[in-house]
């Protein structure tokens, strides 16, 4: 699963790698994204053009009573998205791409869950494939949009940490993904496969990400040299 990721790029270049514009005060840059606040995505409108858009992590279904439901929705499995209840819909119809410099998961280790940073090597933003929905609170008659991060299985630099990942589109599969006209399943479901390992690499942070409260670019400095650890060599 997915559970914290961070968007801190800001400015032309995550313009540029998007094809949108975003106003800077639509959201500060974060470090340590927890379910049930807030996330930026790119979405595309029918005629095709991208904007950025802030969403609520934890995707509420419009068919949902209350939107409790969305804690458990943060993560949609690649292999039942396209028929699940909850995403169905969305799959079809509303999918997004949500901005990332990174995301977290958490190895088993002697002394607790140890977790790890895992990103580009070269830095660069990246894009998790994501659905979002529209629900009417049925007491307040408010609307909430919120998304969900597909994952998939870990590819060899994730593996060592943990069994899943978020799917990682590549930039020449973001327009596929928008493109409001494709709404047959086969279509889409090729490009939700484990990325290629080969950009990627992990390192152990500092377990102050743990508290969803925590924020700040220290949390995805190196917290010591447990990258060196046979276990995790195959990740280099």
């Amino acid at each position: 699963m997915c559970g914290r990721f961070a968007q801190y790029l800001r400015g032309a270049e995550l313009d540029a790698h998007f094809g949108a514009s975003l106003d800077g005060a639509l959201l500060p840059p974060r470090y340590n994204i927890a379910p049930g606040s807030l996330l930026l995505a790119v979405r595309a409108d029918p005629a095709g053009t991208r904007t950025f858009a802030t969403l609520h992590w934890g995707l509420i279904p419009s068919w949902a009573k209350d939107r409790n439901i969305g804690y458990r929705t943060i993560n949609a499995r690649a292999e039942t998205v396209a028929e699940k209840p909850s995403f169905r819909a969305a799959f079809r119809q509303r999918r997004c791409l949500i901005p990332a410099d990174g995301f977290y998961e958490w190895q088993a280790t002697g002394s607790g869950k140890q977790p790890y940073f895992i990103a580009r090597r070269d830095r660069q933003p990246f894009a998790f494939a994501g659905l979002w929905e529209t629900w009417t609170d049925p007491g307040t008659g408010k609307r909430l949009d919120s998304a969900t991060i597909i994952v998939t299985d870990a590819n060899d630099v994730v593996s060592p940490i943990h069994d899943r990942m978020p799917v990682i589109l590549t930039p020449a599969a973001y327009g596929v993904w928008l493109d409001p006209t494709r709404t047959r399943p086969e279509t889409l479901t090729p490009l939700l496969k484990p990325c290629d390992p080969a950009p990627w690499f992990a390192y152990p942070v500092d377990r102050r990400v743990n508290t969803p409260s925590e924020d700040g670019p220290a949390l995805i400095e190196p917290w010591s040299s447990m990258i060196q650890e046979p276990e995790l060599r195959a990740s280099r």
